[in-house]
């Protein structure tokens, strides 16, 4: 696994594109604070920019250097998106103009590591062209998003994985809404 790490961090500080598998289902991913690399993401999922794109960090304490809205319930119990209010650090690629972001901090041994290596967030997003099923396993994936992804990672190819995640959203009066 540490290999596989390696190269996907290689490939993203470099500005490139991952297709890598998450605590949820197959995603692309890219460095979080690269505008180039997001907007390749938007263009491989053929997507509409002002569509937002979910970020991972590693843990409690990565977050906190992009959001002071952490809500009082344990978020790493099962896949749970948290859309945050007043986000910082991030690419203005990925706030719409309230200034808020959609982060999770992901259960997979993987992705910690890959965050934890990057020493940032990374962008993850469905493995799909928007609009059609998201993939549950490697092989639902579409030649396209294969052929245009700079790295695929070497794990888990045969396994078949969850839904998405439950999407909630904090409002800056402290209200939580689940979207999803």
């Amino acid at each position: 696994m540490q290999a596989e790490v390696i190269k996907a961090v290689k490939i993203l500080k470099d500005g490139g594109i991952i297709l890598y598998p998450t605590d949820t289902i197959w995603g692309l991913g890219c460095d979080a604070t690269n505008q180039n690399a997001i907007q390749k993401i938007y263009k491989i999922k053929q997507r509409e920019d002002s569509k937002a794109l979910i970020s991972l960090v590693s843990d409690i304490n990565m977050l906190y250097q992009y959001t002071n809205y952490i809500p009082k319930f344990n978020i790493t119990d099962q896949p749970t998106t948290v859309i945050y209010p007043n986000v910082k650090g991030l690419s203005k690629k990925l706030l719409p103009k309230d200034g808020s972001a959609a982060i999770r901090i992901p259960s997979d041994e993987f992705c910690f590591k890959l965050i934890q290596e990057l020493k940032g967030a990374i962008v993850s997003t469905s493995a799909n062209i928007s609009g059609e099923k998201s993939p549950k396993q490697f092989s639902d994936i579409s030649n396209h998003i294969k052929n245009n992804a700079d790295y695929i990672v070497n794990l888990r190819h045969d396994e078949r994985m969850e839904n998405p995640s439950t999407i909630l959203k904090i409002e800056t009066d402290g209200k939580i809404t689940k979207l999803r």
